[in-house]
């Protein structure tokens, strides 16, 4: 018989040795590691608390964006826009985060297709309402904005469902932020000595009017104002490996010194007693060999790197690219629209540098394959719900340029059906209006008082015939 005894652990040891081992180590240092996690956690747990309960008092509007018909504004205007809404970033501070508690608010640039019928909307805390109307009317006077329900609360959480079903994910970079995407000034090419811009954003519209009745197809862009020390330090170290720049090695003043006359006083010494000759001391810095390597580069490679120094020249925000299609279960047909779509986002790859894909919160390849399946849809359909950046796969940083190419109001030349925009545009008063008052002084009688007509408003028609109208009313 084998004797296992030996691999039996003494009960001594169990009720004792442990014990006291676990007392030494707290007698040591222990409990400073306890008193350490133990103040992390409070501190984490107290920025949660406050942040929730500052979150909770948000109250969100979601507008609706027409642009006029003739729509001559490129996305350099969506550019400026994006410059104009990044005010609104306030920096994280000890008060804020523990006492008031601290998140930043993001915006969320959506374009969304009802059965084919696109609008564009902006979704923002009802505080914030002004900066943003008050960034595109900046850009397009003539736009109108109008507040509107959220549509996205007619739709169940929970999926498989009895009556629809989704397909969703987020569209990500497939290498670094700091490698950029084609921007807008990319898709401008020349016509009889004027620059004519292919505008990007025609394509993604075309994507959207592929649906029918029954089918919904939601496109979100978030975008959240950050710190420019929080990402272009990365974002410059970036360019210097692409660079082959070499870093610098610290060394401290004193001891550069005492390596220097350690060197002098060697070489006089050995001078005097062998009569070898002097030698110069050297300083490291006198080496011929380039910070660099940038002269090897490719023009390609160098191409790039200008690129990427272009986008740390502008502001950045972080984002998140997301898409949901949803449809009733007898219509469902996701690669109608999605397809489409995601070819689209593929004018904006360069292949030296990035590109946008879908990417799944789960892969469906493997076992349980439905259940993951369903866990995503309800993961990315509340996100998309709440407009939550952190959800699903991580966000990235992209410039306004970027941002601007992705995201604009399409050009006039742009002649997508079904898309709305303004019908008509309102025209001033003329400013030499003559204006009936009262002397200062005199009293009217009631029955002597007179009415002026309203002034007449100007609208120009789909077709362009300019039609007056008195007291608001359209004719025509």
């Amino acid at each position: 018989m084998i004797d296992l005894g030996f691999f039996i652990i003494p009960a001594v040891f169990s009720e004792h040795v442990f014990w006291n081992m676990l007392g030494i180590a707290y007698t040591l240092g222990g409990w400073l590691v306890l008193l350490h996690l133990l103040l992390y956690a409070g501190l984490y747990m107290t920025a949660w608390y406050k942040t929730v309960r500052y979150t909770s008092t948000w109250n969100h509007v979601l507008l609706a964006v027409d642009v006029p018909l003739e729509n001559l504004q490129t996305p350099k205007a969506v550019e400026q826009l994006f410059t104009h809404i990044f005010s609104v970033m306030e920096p994280p501070s000890i008060g804020f985060v523990y006492r008031r508690g601290f998140q930043q608010f993001s915006f969320s640039f959506e374009i969304v297709s009802i059965g084919g019928y696109i609008q564009f909307l902006v979704r923002t805390l009802d505080k914030y309402r002004d900066v943003v109307e008050a960034a595109v009317y900046a850009q397009y006077p003539e736009a109108e904005i109008t507040e509107v329900e959220d549509y996205v609360t007619d739709f169940p959480d929970r999926y498989p469902n009895d009556t629809h079903n989704i397909w969703a994910a987020d569209y990500v970079l497939t290498n670094h932020w700091a490698f950029p995407l084609r921007v807008y000034q990319e898709f401008e090419h020349s016509i009889s000595k004027d620059t004519v811009l292919k505008d990007p954003v025609g394509t993604i519209l075309e994507s959207f009017s592929r649906i029918g009745p029954g089918e919904q197809m939601w496109m979100q862009t978030i975008v959240e104002p950050i710190a420019e020390s929080r990402w272009k330090k990365e974002a410059i170290a970036k360019v210097k490996e692409m660079i082959g720049a070499k870093k610098k090695k610290k060394e401290l003043p004193f001891a550069s010194n005492v390596k220097h006359e350690t060197k002098f006083s060697w070489d006089e010494i050995s001078a005097q007693i062998f009569g070898t000759p002097r030698s110069e001391v050297k300083s490291d810095k006198g080496r011929d060999e380039p910070p660099n390597q940038i002269l090897y580069l490719t023009p390609g490679e160098k191409a790039l790197v200008e690129q990427m120094e272009d986008k740390l020249r502008k502001l950045g925000f972080r984002t998140k690219i997301r898409l949901v299609y949803i449809a009733r279960n007898e219509v469902y047909n996701p690669s109608r629209g999605v397809n489409s779509f995601t070819g689209a986002m593929n004018q904006f790859t360069v292949p030296s540098s990035n590109a946008l894909l879908p990417k799944y919160l789960t892969s469906t390849q493997y076992f349980f394959a439905e259940e993951r399946k369903n866990f995503r849809r309800n993961v990315l359909m509340r996100a998309y719900k709440n407009r939550d950046i952190e959800a699903g796969r991580s966000p990235y940083i992209l410039g306004i340029e970027e941002l601007a190419t992705i995201w604009h109001f399409p050009m006039s030349h742009v002649k997508t059906p079904l898309l709305q925009k303004t019908l008509g545009r309102r025209g001033e008063p003329p400013s030499g209006l003559p204006v009936e008052g009262i002397p200062v002084g005199e009293d009217v009688e009631p029955a002597e008082e007179k009415k002026t007509p309203a002034p007449k408003q100007v609208y120009r028609t789909d077709a362009g015939d300019v039609v007056e109208s008195e007291n608001g009313v359209r004719f025509g």
